[in-house]
């Protein structure tokens, strides 16, 4: 009841200033008691979609008050019509964030964390024909990298959107053996840069590797998103 409250919310079913339907009326539709709607009114308002008004019941809130990178609002924002405009904005947070990372990582990281990096590579390379595994492997590899780095807001951030059509192939289908090439090709150019410490080139790589990937991927606007 909650995703589904909070999809209408965010899609537009109950625009910025409208009341959502009583208590009662949502019982009876979803069949819930009134303990679990004002459970579910609570949840609404801690992701800020939604504020008690004296006089005018629950009211939505404007967008702007919303918390973005709630997984539920998240999944919401890429249904909407507009879903490019924000998938988007979230490639070019994360190629900030990720370029500052690998920058970060090529000037901090010691033997460990060569180690680790080398051994992340190490597995890619192995999976570089499996378009099953490696996709979980890419992640684990941008993982080490942010570890490294020990930024850790910046690896909080990417972890908390990297599920939300950030690092997903889904909007092609499984990748393709060119795509894995040129993917893993990417990576071994990041490692490198990081494994010579050089944090200039590191983060030109990351850049380059996130903007090419999701020019390959970017679904067009008619095309269905998937959410995760």
């Amino acid at each position: 009841m909650i995703r589904s409250l909070v999809t209408e919310i965010v899609v537009g079913t109950y625009p910025p200033g409208s009341p959502l339907p009583s208590a009662g009326v949502l019982g009876e539709h979803y069949q819930v008691s009134r303990t679990v709607i004002r459970e579910a009114t609570t949840s609404l308002t801690e992701k800020g979609l939604v504020a008690t008004r004296q006089g005018w019941g629950t009211v939505v809130l404007d967008q702007g008050q919303w918390s973005l990178l709630d997984p539920m609002v998240l999944d919401a924002l890429f249904q909407r019509e507009d879903r490019l405009v924000y998938l988007d904005n979230l490639i070019e947070i994360r190629a900030l964030l990720e370029c500052s990372m690998a920058s970060r990582a090529a000037d901090r990281i010691d033997d460990s964390g060569r180690r680790e990096l080398r051994a992340a590579v190490e597995r890619l390379n192995g999976l570089r024909h499996d378009p099953d595994a490696y996709p979980p492997a890419d992640i684990d590899f941008h993982e080490c990298i942010h570890q490294i780095s020990e930024d850790a807001f910046g690896r909080a951030i990417v972890k908390s959107i990297q599920g939300k059509a950030v690092r997903s192939p889904q909007y092609r289908g499984r990748p393709g053996e060119e795509e894995m090439a040129i993917t893993h090709q990417a990576h071994t150019k990041i490692a490198d840069a990081i494994l010579d410490g050089d944090p200039d080139a590191a983060a030109a790589a990351m850049r380059e590797h996130i903007t090419s990937s999701w020019d390959r991927r970017r679904p067009n606007a008619t095309e269905p998103v998937q959410a995760t």
